[in-house]
């Protein structure tokens, strides 16, 4: 008998998006939006704090711009590559400072020279490559000595598959087939050996879920996110969580 074909992730749903990246509340876009909006403002301090303002920062995997926008709007040096060619034709329209510098390339062979970024960040992008080691590998390479590598992504379990995936799937709209697939999530022993790996050290690591509020039983009846829905840190790391590590 033989054994069941296991998806792939399907990462083409980036390439059509367009404007929806930003408008869409029909769309599981809409929930990367309601991380952002707790992420980015944590990681612009974070940065702050540990490296200063102005200081080089790359975004691997930036898709519309949800993150790299926001860190030059705050100051920063930003670049920010990904694969698809049409969002980073949204991420650019969006760039109301127009100074991020965006490349289309490979998170496995990244176009910058050794120690070019105090910060590196890879924002639910981990678990859209069949080989995340080899991404970890990367960002610790353009890293400088002291530099800081942030990645948010989705623990691997039966739990994580019935929130993550299944969840998604049957509350919002247009959700795609295999936008996400359980066999390349990471559990947060994974990806901190690979940051070991590449001298990397783990500082911390936080969990994320969605508030359970009036908002968010609404998307349930609706099937769509309404603009009020948010994410909160939490203790438990079993669905996604956010890891942040130093070069040593």
């Amino acid at each position: 008998m033989s054994k069941t074909a296991v998806p792939d992730v399907n990462n083409e749903i980036y390439h059509r998006l367009g404007e929806r990246w930003y408008t869409a509340q029909d769309d599981p876009v809409a929930l990367l939006r309601a991380e952002g909006a707790l992420r980015n403002p944590w990681m612009i301090g974070e940065i702050e704090q540990h490296h200063g303002n102005g200081v080089p920062v790359l975004d691997i995997g930036c898709g519309g711009g949800f993150l790299t926008n926001p860190l030059a709007a705050a100051g920063f040096q930003v670049s920010g590559i990904d694969q698809s060619a049409e969002s980073l034709a949204v991420a650019r329209n969006y760039d109301t400072t127009g100074t991020v510098k965006y490349a289309e390339g490979s998170a496995y062979d990244l176009p910058y020279p050794d120690a070019s970024f105090d910060a590196v960040c890879a924002m639910d992008f981990l678990e859209h490559v069949d080989e995340p080691a080899r991404v970890v590998a990367e960002a610790a390479r353009v890293l400088r000595p002291g530099g800081t590598f942030f990645a948010s992504t989705f623990n691997r379990n039966w739990l994580s598959w019935f929130i993550v995936i299944k969840g998604v799937e049957w509350f919002v709209k247009n959700t795609p087939p295999h936008m996400h697939v359980l066999h390349l999530f990471i559990t947060p022993d994974e990806l901190a050996k690979s940051c070991a790996d590449n001298g990397l050290q783990v500082v911390r690591r936080r969990g994320m879920r969605p508030k359970v509020d009036g908002a968010f039983f609404k998307m349930l009846l609706t099937r769509e996110v309404p603009t009020g829905l948010s994410f909160e840190f939490v203790e438990s790391l079993v669905t996604g969580y956010l890891l942040v590590a130093r070069k040593f």
